[in-house]
């Protein structure tokens, strides 16, 4: 009797064995492409390598201006530095005027990300939502600004900005954002366009049941659900106004109303025609780091904190499809 019952054991565990082998096999490959822990090991290895190639610049960036001359020189010293050396950034501080300069970039990136904001909205809103005559014409129009550089038109606006008394100030940068302008302008309103164009009808439908105008349903009813697109448009024109150096350098001669931007290419300058004249030094390479750590970390710090919504509102803004 304990025979049969070992042999039907044995019998049991050979008829189990490749359903277990099947089931190890699914586990591995994956029933589905997306489900196996091979792909799964891919996909994280993409990553890794996605991150030690963003990484990488950064950590350079920080090792080299925390260096003293001596560790510099030191080939031995490669990623971490035998004492930090607050020198490098002292001195790329003083030289950028820092506060100064940071509160002109602020000035000038907030300003026209608010403007942006707002006025591509509202135009994003009417080509979504409202019966304009020759609408497709208009946005074919619109379209074409993608195709217009912005060298083609910058020599006319120089012009203007001379006669009306505004080169050396930054609201020849400042007023074109309030009417949408420029290639930065076009992407916005595309984005609200694409937001807008997804919201329910029966929204507006509603609303104008209760007696709201036009200008009332885009700001109570349009507006509030635009919130993912109002973050990732902001956030957009802060950005790239933020690094633009090729506008405040047509507008921006003057060297006290310099914004950041300028002021890492003006160092870079000088440190070239000090090497032509001294001789290169060993802190040019650190303090050129040091001024580009203190012209990211504001924009890094915004992200920092606006991540999770930025990232929702690319997704339901439709720019990952």
């Amino acid at each position: 009797m304990l025979g049969t019952k070992l042999e039907k054991g044995t019998k049991t565990r050979r008829s189990e064995l490749p359903l277990l082998l099947d089931r190890a096999r699914w586990k591995i490959i994956g029933r589905e492409a997306d489900k196996g822990l091979l792909f799964k090991c891919f996909i994280y290895l993409i990553l890794l390598d996605a991150a030690y190639i963003y990484l990488k610049p950064v950590f350079h960036m920080l090792a080299t201006m925390l260096k003293n001359p001596g560790d510099l020189l030191d080939p031995s010293v490669k990623w971490f530095p035998n004492t930090l050396y607050l020198g490098n950034l002292q001195e790329a501080w003083e030289w950028l005027k820092y506060p100064k300069a940071l509160g002109i970039s602020l000035t000038l990136s907030l300003s026209v990300a608010v403007l942006q904001t707002i006025s591509c909205a509202v135009t994003g809103y009417a080509f979504a939502r409202l019966k304009i005559p020759f609408k497709r014409l208009l946005f074919g129009c619109l379209l074409l600004t993608f195709i217009v550089p912005m060298q083609v038109t910058i020599l006319p606006n120089i012009i203007y900005a001379r006669e009306l008394g505004m080169l050396n100030t930054i609201y020849p940068i400042i007023v074109p954002a309030f009417f949408g302008l420029g290639l930065k302008g076009a992407l916005f309103v595309i984005i609200y366009r694409q937001f807008f164009s997804t919201q329910p009808k029966e929204l507006e439908e509603a609303a104008r049941i209760d007696g709201a105008g036009v200008f009332k349903i885009f700001y109570k009813v349009m507006m509030p659900l635009a919130r993912p697109a109002i973050l990732v448009v902001f956030l957009f024109s802060f950005v790239w106004t933020w690094n633009d150096f090729y506008l405040p350098s047509m507008y921006l001669s003057d060297i006290e109303t310099a914004p950041l931007s300028m002021g890492i290419s003006r160092i870079a300058s000088a440190l070239r025609q000090q090497a032509e004249v001294y001789g290169p030094s060993v802190t040019d390479e650190a303090i050129r780091m040091a001024t580009t750590f203190l012209m990211i970390i504001p924009p890094m710090l915004l992200y920092l904190f606006t991540q999770r919504w930025f990232i929702e509102g690319v997704e339901r803004t439709g720019l990952v499809e």
